[in-house]
């Protein structure tokens, strides 16, 4: 009995020592474009929530208040990192 298990050893060691590993990235081109897309979102966002500040105290701009930077900015931000964790869950071979 004990031999009979040494050759089926040595009949898998080659086999084993013949695999080498392969080497394969995590996500795919689908998900790595919309990684990029929801990158462009969220620093459009950003773009549109800086400025509106004075560089004198004295002079208050109300732009800071804007439509854009209190609305429009963070929504932008909030759908791109949206966007980001749909890319990271993304199935790409369906």
């Amino acid at each position: 009995m004990k031999k009979s298990n040494q050759n089926t050893e040595a009949q898998n060691k080659p086999e084993e020592q013949n695999l080498e590993p392969r080497f394969e990235f995590l996500f795919k081109k689908k998900n790595y474009t919309w990684m990029i897309i929801g990158l462009v979102v969220i620093a459009v966002g950003f773009t549109l929530m800086a400025g509106g500040g004075t560089d004198d105290p004295n002079v208050f701009n109300e732009d800071i208040f804007s439509w854009r930077r209190i609305r429009l900015a963070p929504t932008l931000v909030l759908i791109g990192f949206g966007i980001e964790a749909y890319a990271i869950l993304l199935n790409p071979d369906k």
